[in-house]
């Protein structure tokens, strides 16, 4: 079985990663291409005087990993060096689950160390300045504004944010279902911002298409009333940031950011915030303390007996 191609094998691993963790399709296609490019690599090595693009399982050993690495180093950045080593280790994993292989190659080589990158996030004002500047008079702008006001309330990942479906968020209670990485489902609060926008969306679309939102349809809808996708989302708010005259580069995921940052420098308990983003390990969560650091030392000056 090991001197099977690596390739059928990469195949059954992305296939595994939809069945039965759930993972999306945009997840699943980039641990395809990294661990795609890494056999691709080995064949070549291996087979230098050949066109061979596939190589099997048992040329895929440690030394072969060690050479990929150092072949990457000189063209990529450690972030992306690791998160191609780490889809490799999650392949192997796979395949001794399976039986396939007894031990991983890639016991015993180390992540490349990075340094730490602060998330980029905006100040409260920006903040507020970028949701205004949203024309909320047209069907498109009453759209954008529920959608980032969504985002920006409940802290959303952009992908959860595509996701929603009309039956996803309870306007009375306040609250949305959602489900992040894996499938996992949580319930985050929305505030009173957000649901008035909401309300006033689905609103103006009745009124001026009479579409009906049953609630097993999408919450946020494109110009040919399908469902608005992750890539659009992103380029509207783009569009928008660079309308109002902000110059701090923008993504949806930055007003996830700034979510996590504004609501642990208003005091938030962080087990909280951790709950409300989905996080897995608390440890990503105090990515966004670095901004509190300030409101901690006015209040140590203030508290403390002997400063």
């Amino acid at each position: 079985m090991k001197a099977e191609h690596a390739h059928w094998w990469i195949d059954q691993f992305v296939e595994s990663l939809i069945s039965e963790k759930g993972y999306s399709r945009h997840t699943c296609r980039a641990y395809k291409n990294d661990l795609t490019a890494f056999a691709v690599f080995v064949a070549s090595d291996r087979h230098p005087d050949t066109d061979e693009v596939a190589c099997r399982l048992d040329e895929m050993d440690t030394l072969a990993i060690r050479k990929y690495l150092a072949y990457l180093h000189r063209r990529h950045q450690k972030s992306s060096i690791a998160r191609k080593l780490s889809a490799i280790r999650s392949f192997f994993r796979f395949l001794e689950r399976n039986r396939i292989e007894t031990g991983s190659p890639a016991d015993g080589i180390l992540t490349p160390k990075q340094g730490r990158t602060l998330p980029v996030y905006l100040p409260v004002d920006d903040m507020f300045r970028l949701l205004d500047a949203i024309d909320t008079d047209t069907l498109p702008g009453s759209r954008n504004s529920a959608m980032f006001e969504t985002m920006y309330s409940g802290g959303l990942r952009v992908s959860e944010l595509a996701g929603l479906n009309v039956g996803s968020v309870d306007l009375d209670r306040g609250a949305a279902r959602v489900f992040g990485k894996g499938r996992k489902e949580r319930i985050v609060p929305l505030g009173r911002s957000a649901i008035l926008a909401i309300r006033l969306y689905r609103q103006r679309l009745v009124d001026e298409t009479g579409i009906g939102m049953t609630a097993d349809g999408p919450l946020f809808l494109n110009n040919r009333r399908q469902r608005l996708t992750v890539r659009s989302m992103g380029r509207i708010l783009k569009k928008i940031a660079a309308e109002c005259g902000l110059t701090i580069p923008i993504s949806p995921h930055a007003l996830r950011h700034t979510f996590a940052t504004h609501m642990l420098d208003a005091g938030a308990d962080l087990r909280v915030v951790q709950e409300m983003l989905g996080h897995k390990s608390l440890s990503t969560t105090q990515r966004y303390t670095h901004v509190t650091v300030d409101r901690l030392m006015a209040v140590y000056d203030k508290a403390h007996p002997r400063k």
